[in-house]
């Protein structure tokens, strides 16, 4: 389990020990816009490491550690490091003598970087052949990073007097009794030429953050607000929505509004799939991040075909980076398209969107690029011209994903004995997420476009897509979904949430939703915390497995919301709280993916290692799961509801809920 101090503002973050300090350990450090800007940052005093007292973030771009020399009981010295990034980073550094007696001591800041990109600092520490090189000019020290056209720079800017090296400011103090001593540091990072000062300065703690329309407070006071008996119900809603507020990003630096990133530390950065579920978990709570995600991704949709990036015409993104490793074209996200279900959902969320806010200027706006959108999914997303959607890695970048759907590690498409399917493949929740956009852009076609032939159409499309469906996925002597189609269209029969997915997009049979339901349920599949990716009856479950065998609350919750679809309420329920139960266990805060060992054999979720928290989608479980309860839908333009409530939880209702232009109030569900 980490215990590390993260400071974020978007795509700049600080992550460190809880002193404050970055160490030698990856993946410490300050990093902007994908590359690490400071990589090693040292408070010693007299040559030591300070004894932490406390450490804790005041908000999500501020932090302060209090701390005092190390090996003494009683010290009579305190030192406060107050930290704010914005932007840039902002430090203030306090050292108060308690005593009445003068006080020496050398304080010394010890700094320096490798300028490593982002994705370096998950494996082995970077080696190439930049060259890096230090400027000193008074009281600022200036790192530079060059390479093949690639430079990147650091400005360290040092507020009180000192002594200043390549890889350290020394201060000598000399307090007098009960005086403090105080200087500032502005860490600023130099990208495409520009320096990036701090937008926060000294004692910043409750500002306004400039880069944001809203506080986060603000932000938490216009999401509609929670009536419930349930304590740990409130905190949770809190705190999802706190955790949203900070992975807010803005798509480009002249833009106001903001989407979300995928999560802190590895994935501050503009993703597709990510960014688009948990902008759909969201709509009834903050609608505006669905607003920005939209027209981000629109606005940098493929429209030719790049084998080197998985492009295609009308597909949209998978993740974007702006990092070295992308500039300079070792790797492929200058953007990456290997994602073959992002497109898909990209026209769930244009038309649940339009749903309850009624925004159809948007949905016009959008219509180039739905229709774009369109085309891809009936051309080379079907690489077989079979009616599925399958998915093959072009690219030969080591970065490129060989699996395309939301579970897109290595080793996520097996079949039930363990054995490897082999691309192209077709998994069963994209065929689905594909006949949801073609009745979803039906509607927006006849009821915003105007474009009845077209709507009829997709239709047609999408009805032969359900029988066929029915006909090559359903497995009869399990009884459940085939995973995926393999490159021969031999059925991928391991049973995984993926086919819950199927609950949520529609495409399953009236007749054989309640086996699906049923199956999802078996203890097999529900550790009592949330479903586990895989059954443990299959050989290749593992509970510790990124997606054969742990528990994705996300991934839960959309299943959740598809059995309410489908009237099964109760079991619904049954699933949203196991997911606040876990979510209670964790400090009222999900992370992105925790252990599928059985509740009863633990008696706690057991947490994953290096799970991304905050994590956008696991943030904005707990929001879906709400909706789930309540039963919110938007039918032609009034507000639905149907309320299950689990055990536990005897009232439930919001305020303030922003339905097309009106702001309603769910009555309380008992």
């Amino acid at each position: 389990m980490r215990d590390d101090l993260m400071v974020l503002d978007g795509s700049a973050f600080f992550i460190s020990g809880r002193s404050g300090d970055i160490g030698r350990e990856f993946p410490s450090g300050f990093f902007a816009e994908d590359v690490r800007h400071l990589s090693a940052w040292r408070f010693l005093f007299d040559g030591e490491p300070a004894q932490l007292l406390t450490s804790r973030n005041i908000d999500y771009f501020s932090a302060r550690m209090v701390m005092a020399p190390a090996g003494r009981q009683e010290s009579t010295v305190a030192i406060v490091r107050d930290r704010f990034v914005m932007e840039g980073v902002h430090e203030d550094i306090t050292v108060t003598n308690h005593s009445d007696e003068v006080r020496r001591s050398r304080v010394e800041l010890v700094f320096g970087c490798d300028f490593a990109d982002v994705m370096e600092t998950q494996g082995d520490p970077p080696g190439d052949d930049g060259e890096i090189s230090v400027e000193l000019d008074g009281q600022v020290a200036t790192l530079w990073y060059e390479r093949d056209g690639f430079r990147r720079g650091t400005t360290l800017t040092f507020g009180e007097r000192c002594t200043l090296w390549n890889d350290r400011a020394v201060f000598e103090l000399s307090l007098g009794a009960r005086e403090r001593w105080k200087t500032c540091i502005d860490i600023a990072p130099i990208v495409d030429g520009e320096t990036r000062e701090p937008r926060l300065r000294c004692d910043s703690f409750g500002a306004a953050e400039p880069e944001q329309t809203l506080t986060i407070g603000e932000w938490i006071e216009s999401a509609p607000q929670i009536e419930t008996d349930s304590d740990s119900l409130r905190r949770i809603y809190r705190r999802s929505l706190a955790d949203l507020a900070s992975l807010r990003l803005r798509p480009d630096r002249a833009s106001e509004a903001a989407m979300p990133a995928g999560g802190i530390p590895w994935f501050m950065a503009m993703f597709g799939r990510d960014s688009i579920i948990a902008a759909y978990q969201a709509l009834p709570f903050q609608a505006s991040l669905a607003a920005t995600t939209l027209r981000a991704l629109a606005a940098r949709q493929a429209t030719a075909d790049d084998p080197w990036r998985d492009a295609e015409a009308g597909k949209i993104l998978h993740e974007l980076r702006k990092g070295k490793l992308a500039s300079l074209g070792e790797i492929p996200h200058t953007p990456y398209y290997g994602a073959h279900d992002a497109t898909l959902l990209f026209l769930i969320l244009l038309d649940e969107y339009e749903r309850w806010t009624g925004d159809s200027d948007l949905v016009l706006e959008l219509e180039g690029n739905a229709r774009a959108a369109v085309d891809w999914i009936e051309g080379p997303a079907d690489s077989h011209g079979d009616g599925y959607l399958e998915y093959k890695t072009r690219p030969s970048s080591e970065r490129a994903l060989e699996n395309q759907c939301w579970k897109d590690s290595h080793n996520s498409m097996l079949f039930a004995d363990g054995r490897q399917a082999k691309p192209p493949i077709a998994t069963c929740e994209i065929q689905g997420y594909a006949y949801d956009a073609r009745v979803r852009v039906a509607r927006l076609a006849r009821e915003l476009w105007g474009d009845e032939p077209f709507a009829e159409r997709l239709e047609r499309d999408a009805a032969k897509l359900r029988e066929r469906f029915e006909r090559d996925f359903w497995i009869e002597t399990r009884g459940h979904y085939a995973l995926a189609l393999d490159a021969v269209k031999h059925q991928v029969d391991a049973m995984t949430t993926n086919v819950g997915h199927l609950l949520w997009s529609g495409i399953v049979s009236v007749e054989r939703a309640e086996m699906i339901v049923r199956r999802l349920l078996a203890e097999d599949m529900f550790s009592g915390w949330g479903l586990r990716t895989m059954s443990t009856n299959d050989a290749g479950f593992n509970p510790l497995a990124y997606h054969n065998g742990t528990v994705w609350p996300h991934d839960t919750a959309i299943v959740a919301e598809g059995m309410r679809r489908y009237g099964f309420r109760g079991e619904a329920a049954r699933l949203v709280k196991s997911l606040l139960e876990a979510a209670e266990a964790f400090a009222s805060q999900l992370p992105e993916v925790f252990a599928g060992l059985a509740r009863d054999s633990t008696g706690l979720p057991v947490e994953y290692a290096d799970a991304l928290k905050p994590q956008a989608w696991a943030a904005g479980t707990p929001l879906l799961g709400i909706r789930t309860l309540l039963g919110l839908d938007v039918v032609n333009g009034e507000l639905r509801g149907e309320p299950h409530l689990p055990e536990g939880i005897a009232k439930l209702g919001l305020l303030g809920v922003r339905v097309r232009g009106r702001e309603l109030n769910v009555p309380l569900g008992e």
